[in-house]
């Protein structure tokens, strides 16, 4: 079978639910929300052009469930209804030619910086390494009580989505944020019932889980992004990662995402392990494809693996080797969103996307140029425009500096108000 014919195949979930191709658009942060993170005209151009693009499921960027604890300026955050037709003109921009759409849903705990946000919080009171101290607070430990109405945030957020026409909503487990801290014992050092055993640490992902499943429909798909590990020392290990994707799949999952790492170690935007990519993944084009033969030992839910994917044959071959059902693609979207369309019409395809460096080892280490370079070319999108397919070196920096100062200020400002 044509690489193109594989992944034209549409994909039925357990409930009936189906994804048109094997598509699909992971989640990036795309930070166009207004400066008091409500939702914008951009997030509607930008997932039309992506569904129009051919993409046949689009997970939204870190859409976040408190106001008071954001990743980003300019993050959307879904508390309550006040936005509801833009949500639903985004949703239907999503939904365009037959594809669905799920809203990514976050919480930064303690990976939200100093200046947006002066009451941090994690499950422990564990500060960042050295190096980032600067940016990050070392964050107090949440009391049982609030974390209890966190969850009840997601399930919230969630019933306002499903409300709005979405398909599905997708919990961030992965990456450093706060469902991913409560599952790593380095994070989460706590010794009441939410911390301590895996069995404990992983109960705050069940209950958002269970929350959302309680206050949404039989038809509503409800998934996660989940690190295979976290590649930190005393973090979140693959076989942690096996046993919470058992648990999940006990209780009717509709799809797990893997990704891996976290801002004090970015596999996500550096290549499994940090950056040190085997041969054998290089040759297999995704990052996480060997953890996923791990899980489909164990469990047959929906599996989406997302990181390094560059070429059709790639990712037809990912897809035939059973690893995957969809293909989680993210940058080669940012500069080119057509590309599913073009690959299902049978063109070759070898993705723009190249290493970004800046020569500044804080900044490369961190992937920091990575993401925002990228989420630049959203905005792009969102406007309209045509994405610039590479960097403009040094330009590109100083652009990147300019955009985050200038909206750190500004979310600063507006607290103060």
């Amino acid at each position: 079978m044509k690489p193109a014919d594989t992944l034209s195949q549409p994909l039925t979930l357990k409930n009936g639910s189906v994804i048109p191709n094997r598509f699909a658009k992971s989640a990036m942060s795309e930070t166009l929300g207004t400066i008091d993170n409500r939702v914008t005209r951009e997030l509607v151009t930008l997932y039309r052009t992506w569904a129009e693009g051919g993409t046949g499921l689009s997970i939204t960027g870190n859409v976040m469930v408190d106001r008071r604890h954001i990743g980003e300026p300019q993050n959307v955050v879904l508390e309550d209804e006040r936005d509801l037709v833009l949500l639903r003109a985004w949703a239907d921009a999503g939904k365009t030619g037959g594809n669905q759409i799920w809203m990514q849903l976050n919480h930064p705990g303690k990976q939200s910086p100093k200046m947006l946000n002066s009451d941090t919080v994690a499950p422990s009171a564990i500060p960042f390494k050295k190096e980032l101290r600067g940016m990050f607070a070392t964050p107090r430990a949440l009391t049982g009580t609030e974390i209890e109405e966190i969850v009840l945030r997601f399930a919230r957020s969630a019933a306002i989505a499903e409300k709005a026409g979405f398909d599905g909503v997708q919990i961030h487990g992965a990456h450093g944020y706060l469902v991913s801290q409560f599952l790593s014992p380095h994070h989460n050092q706590r010794t009441d019932e939410w911390g301590g055993s895996a069995e404990n640490r992983m109960r705050f992902v069940l209950e958002v889980y269970r929350a959302i499943r309680a206050v949404t429909g039989d038809g509503f798909n409800v998934g996660i992004k989940l690190n295979s590990a976290d590649f930190q020392r005393g973090g979140f290990t693959e076989e942690e990662s096996l046993g919470v994707i058992d648990a999940l799949a006990s209780e009717g999952i509709d799809l797990v995402e893997i990704s891996g790492g976290n801002y004090e170690n970015p596999a996500m935007a550096k290549g499994a392990e940090g950056g040190q990519v085997k041969q054998s993944t290089l040759a297999r084009e995704a990052y996480f494809l060997e953890f996923a033969e791990k899980v489909r030992e164990r469990v047959e839910v929906p599996l989406m693996v997302t990181g390094g994917f560059r070429t059709e044959t790639g990712m037809a071959d990912a897809v035939t080797s059973g690893a995957t059902d969809l293909v989680g693609i993210a940058r080669p979207l940012a500069v080119e969103p057509d590309c599913p369309k073009r690959i299902m019409a049978g063109e070759s395809f070898t993705s723009a996307v190249r290493p970004i460096k800046t020569g500044i080892r804080l900044i490369d280490d961190m992937a920091l140029m990575e993401v925002s370079w990228y989420t630049r070319q959203l905005g792009r999108i969102g406007k309209g425009k045509a994405p610039r397919t590479h960097d403009r070196g040094m330009l590109s920096l100083l652009e990147v500096i300019g955009v985050m100062a200038t909206r750190g200020v500004r979310t600063r400002l507006r607290a103060g108000e």
